[in-house]
């Protein structure tokens, strides 16, 4: 069948991710706008206004200081219990039970806990990969004290740089209930509508939507994750562009759902 070129077109709507190279290992007290600066310069881009700026979690706790070392940690009686259940090392339970307010499952491999942030997630997301030890001892990384806060101070860190204002999305991986495999979700954002609520909208048939809401951060941050890695890449940057919602600002604490419409508990 022949194209109808007459027809008006759909508007197009693309996003293209970037991995920014040239970041290097983060340190605590590290400036985030300094070295995301020198990448962009050292590749010559610059930043546009439908650019969201994801960045991987680790370096941003890497810059907060958010270690602990593992030598310092004594078990409670309730981590080494823990521990004995799970096969886990119990100094990082001990610092995994620090970091929440509820265990929602602990079976052998697997402790799942309700962080202090409100993120259900296993080991209320501490991680020892690519955390370097320091002179021997070993380091564990733990989630920033404040995503959201986070990011709007990188948002205007690099605002005040630049003059442009950018998105920004702290993103983390999280394992997803009946399926294998991880995705990147959003920690913290800043400038961009972390959830978008569609109830009340007609449909492309005229019924009205009654129950879709957008997870926006979620959708951006899990395409960062394809050019950004999970193992030795080093990419922990990504700049989002092309597409921006004419949606309210809102920021990640939107994505928790309240404790009474919480299906896992």
């Amino acid at each position: 069948m022949p194209i109808d070129r007459t027809a008006v077109p759909a508007a197009r709507r693309r996003l293209c991710f970037e991995a920014l190279p040239g970041i290097p290992e983060v340190r605590p007290g590290d400036a985030l706008d300094e070295l995301v600066m020198r990448a962009l310069d050292a590749a010559a881009i610059e930043l546009a206004p439908d650019t969201i700026v994801v960045v991987a979690q680790k370096i941003v706790s890497k810059a907060e200081g958010r270690f602990a070392w593992l030598d310092e940690v004594t078990p409670s009686s309730q981590a080494l219990e823990l521990a004995r259940i799970t096969g886990k090392d119990a100094r990082l339970v001990a610092l995994t039970l620090a970091e929440s307010t509820r265990v929602l499952r602990a079976v052998p491999g697997v402790l799942i806990v309700r962080h202090r942030l409100g993120y259900v997630m296993a080991n209320a997301g501490i991680d020892l990969s690519n955390v370097p030890d320091e002179g021997g001892r070993e380091r564990a990384l733990l989630l920033p004290l404040a995503p959201d806060q986070s990011a709007a101070a990188l948002r205007a860190a690099l605002r005040a740089r630049t003059g442009t204002s950018v998105g920004v999305i702290i993103s983390d991986s999280f394992g997803r209930p009946w399926r294998n495999g991880v995705v990147n979700v959003a920690l913290g954002s800043a400038g961009i509508p972390a959830l978008i609520d569609r109830r009340g909208e007609p449909d492309r048939h005229g019924r009205t939507l009654q129950i879709t809401q957008t997870a926006f951060a979620d959708a951006i941050a899990a395409g960062a994750a394809v050019v950004m890695g999970e193992g030795d890449e080093g990419m922990p940057v990504v700049l989002a562009s092309g597409f921006l919602p004419a949606a309210p600002e809102i920021d990640c604490k939107a994505l928790l759902r309240p404790l009474g419409a919480d299906l896992f508990q």
